[in-house]
């Protein structure tokens, strides 16, 4: 399956990854620069996503040798009317469309794995914040670039940057707009982890993400976007209530099975369907 809407590529994985999705930000001859049907895009790629339950995992990356340089003001620029119209907030989401299109990854029930080389600037760090986990190269430049332009990270990005960042880390970012490169990203917390190839290393968690039982997974993700900023006692609540029904599930009983009859830790467990 090979999708392109929007300069935004969807790909369905093969052999192992059959159950992972690629999302390809697909404007190479603008540093992927994004433009308001690329959030649209994801979007409307995301629902779809959430509605397929053999998605088992998302990788998102960028065409060409970089991730995204941020949001393309002199594309988006040329309608004030259609900027209007997508400035205004969802009541029944809370968000806009420029905050949307990154946070809808965030509210997918799989985990999303970003896949940064070359440019991650302004919208293309919210979006990449908006993963779950983020490997980049060495030499990845990462800046909130909003500030050089008298601005903040809108994008979903100040609630993405405090869930993963100190808060004088995430202050001096925004406020600064300073440029990073990877592995200085990743001693902040920017990053989750360096890697000479970030798409293979993305691929290799998705391999062992999808030979987990995708009821934990997803419950997991869940309870931490949840319960991250929330006391301990909220966090007990949702906790008790997520394993209770994990523990009658299908995929929990076999997953308890293939693991008493593993010969080595490397032996996966493999899973059609995701179950909740």
């Amino acid at each position: 399956m090979n999708n392109k809407a929007g300069n935004l590529t969807f790909t369905r994985g093969t052999g192992d990854l059959a159950n992972v999705v690629y999302l390809k930000l697909d404007r190479p001859d603008k540093l992927n620069g994004l433009t308001l049907d690329m959030l649209r895009a994801l979007v409307s790629q995301s629902k779809q996503i959430s509605g397929d339950r053999s998605i088992r995992a998302v990788i998102i990356h960028g065409e060409g040798q970089n991730f995204s340089a941020g949001l393309d003001f002199g594309t988006v620029m040329k309608n004030p009317m259609d900027i209007a119209k997508a400035f205004a907030p969802r009541p029944w989401r809370g968000t806009n469309l420029f905050q949307e299109g990154p946070w809808c990854l965030r509210r997918l029930p799989v985990p999303v794995i970003a896949a940064v080389e070359g440019y991650c600037f302004g919208g293309g760090v919210q979006i990449a914040m908006a993963a779950d986990y983020r490997f980049a190269t060495p030499d990845s430049q990462w800046s909130v670039l909003e500030a050089k332009w008298g601005l903040i990270p809108d994008m979903s990005g100040i609630q993405s940057l405090s869930q993963v960042l100190p808060i004088d880390v995430a202050k001096r970012l925004a406020m600064t707009g300073e440029q990073l490169d990877g592995t200085r990203a990743a001693e902040l917390g920017l990053v989750s982890e360096v890697s000479a190839d970030p798409l293979a290393a993305a691929e290799d968690l998705a391999r062992l993400i999808v030979s987990r039982s995708p009821d934990s997974v997803s419950y997991a993700k869940r309870l931490f976007d949840e319960t991250w900023n929330k006391g301990p006692r909220a966090t007990f609540f949702k906790e008790r209530l997520r394993q209770a029904r994990l523990l009658g599930a299908k995929n929990t009983k076999i997953a308890q099975k293939a693991a008493a009859k593993a010969k080595g830790v490397g032996e996966a467990v493999k899973y059609n369907k995701r179950g909740v």
